[in-house]
């Protein structure tokens, strides 16, 4: 669904040209979640504004759905950190801009936007103003947003940072319960280990600084049925997996909240954090 072929991103300054990724690969199948995950200044943030078209790779290629990306393409949905509310606008007009933007009549914005806002708990606020709500409800009217273009591809730029703990955990499960449902293809970029390892279904580990580069593919570890049972304890999303019927599968076949406290869940989180820790010591 997502690929980057080479892909190399450079900015002008004034002295010259600022080389800030450097010949990155990666790929992402349909309806998978994958995290970049690194330090800041490695070229996260470049590689998504690519990845939508608002930047264009000074060498490589990205890809989605098979074809070169070379403009802003309308089923692909962008969060970013700062929410980007309109604050004169109601929690349903600001889910709404990307239907506006289309031309759609407002009856129907109306019909397509109600139950996206009842997914994500917001429809009793949908009157209420951005000022009005809580760093985490803001969030959620910014997912509302990008839901309610019916995307194909969300591209996440630390949208859960500025939040406390257990909000920032409450969308993560969110996120995941609506990812699953629509089948949509996500890329997360995160500082947060335990956010990708929650997740991802991937991780690409990015180091360096002018230029970044993509230095290692960390993938969750195999398990069995009874463990994905096991993380499944209090409600899960069904992901990924060769069979979740069969007695092995590639990552955990389920995710819940007990699986935060799963053997899947801290092995995968040691080994992005040693991916990290060596791509560190080899840059």
């Amino acid at each position: 669904m997502l690929e980057f072929e080479g892909v190399s991103i450079a900015y002008r300054v004034p002295d010259g040209r600022l080389l800030a990724v450097e010949g990155a690969s990666a790929s992402l199948p349909e309806g998978a979640i994958g995290a970049l995950v690194g330090p800041s200044g490695c070229g996260k943030t470049s590689l998504v504004q690519a990845a939508a078209g608002l930047l264009k790779p000074a060498a490589g290629r990205v890809l989605v759905a098979g074809k070169e990306l070379r403009a802003v393409r309308e089923r692909t949905a962008v969060i970013f950190q700062d929410f980007g509310l309109l604050p004169w606008k109601t929690v349903e007009e600001n889910a709404e801009l990307p239907l506006l933007l289309r031309r759609i009549p407002r009856a129907e914005r109306r019909r397509r936007v109600a139950p996206v806002l009842e997914e994500l708990g917001l429809l009793p606020y949908r009157s209420f103003f951005p000022a009005r709500l809580s760093g985490g409800m803001r969030q959620r009217v910014a997912v509302a947003r990008a839901l309610a273009s019916d995307p194909d591809l969300l591209l996440m730029d630390e949208p859960f940072s500025s939040l406390d703990a257990l909000t920032r955990e409450g969308l993560q499960e969110s996120l995941l319960s609506a990812a699953r449902r629509r089948r949509m293809t996500v890329l997360i970029v995160t500082h947060s280990i335990e956010e990708a390892a929650f997740l991802s279904d991937r991780a690409y580990v990015m180091t360096g600084r002018a230029p970044g580069r993509v230095s290692a593919l960390v993938e969750p570890p195999a398990g069995t049925a009874e463990d994905s049972r096991a993380a499944a304890a209090g409600g899960g999303q069904a992901v990924g997996g060769a069979d979740q019927r069969g007695p092995a599968f590639r990552g955990p076949a389920y995710r819940g909240p007990a699986y935060r406290g799963s053997p899947l869940y801290f092995e995968y989180c040691v080994a992005i954090r040693r991916s990290l820790e060596a791509a560190e010591a080899g840059a």
